[in-house]
């Protein structure tokens, strides 16, 4: 019979493509590791994992155990949640892993909607950036991430997770006050090809949407500074070290000396946030309220588009 733990183990090894990397997201050793494949592959008969100089990847074998892997322990975490449901009373703690935006716009204020709501639900907060949350959900370091849409983020149909859209928002032009462009109403992005340029670091989100939306606009931006604290970025721009793409919602309240913030001129580039959990986990009673008053948070009370 296949242990239901060494799937999971499985997973991770897919998942961070080296066994040490796995062990570390899972609190293990990375000799325990190896030997819950070997007994995994005991189990099965068959050899699962290929280790190289490049990490480890999965044979044929191995890919076809990791799609029923998906689907057991979804359905582990779905009677985890009925188990939960049949327990008298809701109480217990959710942890929560959100950058720092999303922490503003809507857990903040769904923490205050679940103290009326659903006091016995206790949630721990953990800052996270936008690509770094939905691993710490798969690795159950975490039980919900609210995440930003990035390139190699897992896909919308991955059977791992279950999403629920929260809102999206545009970037806006942040240029020095005294820019060529400063007294337009709306700046197109390609009309910046030339500038100098302020952005977060290779690796957040928001670095991938900068990128593509010059992309789209037929240059590669020539990022002078870099820096994930967009107030960081505004400070620089105030200081004419160049222009930069900010979140709408990043600028709200910011102390914005030295800058002009202008929409962009046609299909803005846009941050599309998401709540995610493991696939399953959604109806937990904990869960399932923490999710829908996120929810309705973006909905009622963030202002912005749905995602």
């Amino acid at each position: 019979m296949i242990d239901a733990r060494r799937l999971r183990i499985l997973r991770a090894v897919a998942d961070h493509r080296t066994v040490t990397a796995a062990a570390a997201a899972l609190y293990l050793t990375p000799s325990a590791v190896s030997q819950q494949l070997a007994a995994l592959e005991q189990e099965t008969g068959h050899r699962l994992v290929e280790r190289g100089a490049r990490g480890a990847r999965l044979t044929s074998a191995g890919e076809i155990l990791l799609s029923h892997a998906n689907v057991v322990l979804a359905q582990l975490e779905r009677a985890e949640a009925e188990l939960a449901d049949y327990s008298a009373g809701v109480a217990g703690t959710v942890t929560v892993a959100a950058f720092a935006t999303g922490i503003g716009l809507v857990l903040a204020p769904a923490l205050r909607e679940l103290a009326r709501t659903a006091p016995g639900i206790r949630v721990r907060v953990q800052d996270a950036e936008g690509d770094a949350s939905v691993p710490m959900v798969l690795d159950r370091q975490v039980d919900v991430a609210v995440a930003v849409e990035y390139r190699g983020a897992p896909a919308e149909d991955d059977r791992r997770l279950t999403r629920v859209p929260l809102y999206s928002e545009p970037f806006d032009a942040v240029l020095p006050v005294d820019h060529r462009l400063a007294d337009q109403a709306q700046v197109a992005v390609a009309d910046l090809a030339k500038d100098p340029w302020i952005g977060p670091y290779p690796g957040n989100p928001c670095h991938d949407v900068v990128v593509l939306a010059c992309e789209f606009a037929g240059f590669a931006p020539r990022l002078e500074h870099s820096s994930d604290d967009f107030r960081a970025v505004v400070a620089l721009a105030g200081a004419d070290a160049g222009v930069a793409l900010v979140p709408r919602s990043a600028l709200s309240g910011m102390e914005l000396t030295g800058v002009v913030v202008r929409p962009v001129e046609g299909s803005a580039p846009t941050r599309r946030v998401f709540a995610a959990v493991r696939q399953g986990a959604e109806g937990h009673p904990l869960i399932r309220p923490v999710l829908a008053a996120m929810e309705a948070v973006a909905v009622r009370e963030a202002g912005l588009a749905r995602a």
